[in-house]
């Protein structure tokens, strides 16, 4: 036993090391984007379309896709596609065709289904309808400003890079788990994506926002080749890289609302994403644990108790804690939102990450817009089929 006390504290301390390394390098990458000065608008100014695929009315799906009509740019072209002709979307679009009838504004209705995913597949309905050689696929939850579209395409002018993408801000709704959601995205996926991003990691791509010129679209034979992909944003990164094109993260952040009205929703998104994760990265996504530098804290501080060294240990728990609350404030000093509203949340959002993580490694099964799809090793969606189920 005079061993075992020792070593259990070492192992605390060790613990506890990595929680607050990663806490604080999480924060500095935070920090260090958000002092980045973004690049002087480019003189040349081609035109571009705008590809929206749209499923359902969601909330605030007016006000999203109203900042998209509103670019300070000189020609460019939106066109809006469902697979549904009594998709509630089309009022909405109907309105702002009606609002700006001077700008082209193209809606695709096609049913037609080219793979298992739905969005790839409107997005190739829609791809004929385009107008331009500048393609900008958004979400339809996005919402930005007028500036939005000369900055995500100028780099696109620089014939060695072959996409352009953006991270995200999530904006939750009224509800709890909106709210909790939203925590998900700003401080633990977004900070993890900018900690690679400062070490030179070019290879993120986000469906938020993916800007490519047609030519390099047609190079890796259209998007039918990710159409049955779940992270076909990422694939489609990857073929670009294997045109020897760069990636690149533009400075421009969107605002994507978040909308999860209870936990069941809430969860099936999250481990939808981890699930992703895990298919993409399989062999560190065992080590992503070490990312939940508040819970890894805990465990560090508790097994440092029976160790000697527990005042050093109480100083890195100190640190691990205050890189903690950098990263929920960080991304709430700028918003409409009360800074202090959700910090009472966040031990249940650490603890929460951490059981979508376990959950994911027994999870082949992703619910995705009320259908359900089986999750092969390399990434591709089945659909599960109604009397599969019984």
């Amino acid at each position: 036993m005079p061993l075992i006390d020792p070593l259990i504290g070492i192992i605390g301390l060790v613990t506890l090391t990595i929680a607050a390394s990663y806490g604080v390098l999480a924060l500095v990458a935070v920090l260090v984007w958000r002092a980045q000065k973004a690049p002087k608008d480019a003189s040349r100014r081609p035109p571009v379309t705008i590809l929206k695929p749209l499923c359902g009315a969601e909330p605030g799906l007016y006000q999203n896709l109203r900042s998209f009509c509103q670019q300070d740019y000189p020609e460019f072209q939106i066109v809006f596609g469902v697979s549904d002709p009594a998709d509630p979307a089309l009022s909405v679009v109907e309105r702002l065709v009606a609002e700006f009838p001077s700008l082209p504004i193209d809606v695709v209705i096609n049913p037609q289904q080219h793979g298992s995913n739905r969005k790839v597949s409107s997005l190739i309905n829609m791809l004929p309808a385009a107008r331009h050689d500048i393609l900008a696929m958004a979400d339809s939850d996005a919402f930005v400003g007028p500036d939005y579209l000369a900055t995500v395409t100028a780099p696109l002018q620089n014939p060695t890079i072959g996409l352009v993408t953006c991270i995200y801000h999530g904006v939750p709704t009224r509800h709890l788990w909106s709210r909790l959601g939203a925590m998900y995205i700003n401080e633990w996926y977004v900070p993890s994506v900018l900690l690679s991003w400062l070490f030179g990691h070019e290879r993120y791509v986000s469906g938020q926002t993916v800007c490519i010129r047609r030519d390099s679209l047609e190079a890796i034979g259209g998007l039918q080749v990710i159409a049955n992909h779940l992270a076909d944003d990422y694939q489609l990164g990857e073929r670009v890289r294997g045109l020897g094109l760069r990636i690149v993260l533009s400075p421009y952040v969107p605002e994507a609302e978040h909308h999860e009205p209870n936990f069941d929703l809430l969860a099936r998104h999250e481990i939808r994403w981890m699930s992703t994760i895990r298919v993409l990265r399989p062999r560190s996504f065992r080590f992503i644990f070490l990312t939940f530098s508040l819970p890894l804290a805990i465990l560090g501080i508790t097994l440092s108790a029976a160790g000697p060294k527990f005042p050093a240990a109480a100083s890195l728990f100190c640190i691990t804690v205050v890189a903690r609350l950098g990263l929920h404030f960080a991304h709430r000093l700028r918003g409409d939102r009360p800074v202090l509203a959700d910090c009472w949340l966040l031990p249940a959002r650490d603890l929460l990450i951490c059981w979508v993580w376990c959950r994911s490694f027994f999870n082949s099964r992703i619910t995705w817009r009320g259908s359900e799809f089986d999750l092969d090793a390399d990434g591709v969606m089945h659909r599960v089929l109604a009397n599969a189920q019984t």
